[in-house]
C-alpha cells in the first residue's frame, strides 16, 4: 500500500482525538454507526471499549458470532498497537508482511483489518476502541471515521461554547 494512504490514515488518528470520553460519549457514539447501518441496510456488529470495559455493543440482524470474533481480534490489535486495525494491515503489507504470521502473533487472538480505531483523549492517549465489523474493512473503517467526526465536531462546539 502506498505511502499516501498509510499518511491518511494517520492523520486521522491524530484528527479525531477527543476532548472527553465516558459512557453517554459511548452510546452516542455506537447510536451514530447503528443510525448509519440501518439507513444504509447494512447487517453489521459495534462494539465501544474503553477503561478495560464494553460500553456499547450491538448486534444487528445478520450478523453471527463470527462477528464477535472479528471485533475482538480487531480491538486487540488497536490496543496493542495503539493505531486502527486498517493502519496495521496497510503498514504491514507496505512491508510485505503477513500479519497474521507474525511469530508473536497469534491469529486467534489479533488481526489487522479495518474496522477498528482507537479512542484516543487529546493531550492523554489510548483508552479504548471503537469496532465495527460486518462489511468490507474499508467501510467497517469509514463508519467508525463517519461517526468519530461528529462527536469530535460536537465536542469542539462544546469547548468553543465554554470559552464563551
Amino acid at each position: 500500500m502506498n505511502s499516501e494512504i498509510l499518511s491518511t490514515l494517520l492523520a486521522q488518528e491524530d484528527e479525531l482525538q477527543l476532548h472527553y470520553f465516558n459512557n453517554q460519549t459511548a452510546w452516542e457514539l455506537g447510536s451514530l454507526i447503528k443510525t448509519a447501518a440501518d439507513q444504509n441496510a447494512a447487517p453489521i456488529a459495534i462494539e465501544i471499549y474503553a477503561f478495560e470495559h464494553v460500553l456499547f455493543s450491538y448486534f444487528m440482524p445478520g450478523t453471527n458470532k463470527d462477528n464477535h470474533d472479528w471485533i475482538k481480534r480487531k480491538r486487540q490489535s488497536v490496543m496493542r498497537f495503539s493505531h486502527s486495525s486498517y493502519y496495521t494491515g496497510q503498514y504491514n503489507a507496505a512491508k510485505n508482511r503477513n500479519f497474521e504470521t507474525i511469530p508473536y502473533l497469534d491469529p486467534k487472538e489479533y488481526c489487522a483489518h479495518g474496522g477498528s480505531f482507537p479512542i484516543r483523549l487529546k493531550n492523554s492517549g489510548l483508552v479504548g476502541a471503537v469496532t465495527v465489523s460486518g462489511l468490507a474493512q474499508e467501510v467497517d473503517h469509514q463508519m467508525v471515521i463517519d461517526a468519530l467526526r461528529i462527536i469530535v465536531a460536537k465536542q469542539a462546539r462544546e469547548a468553543r461554547e465554554a470559552t464563551k
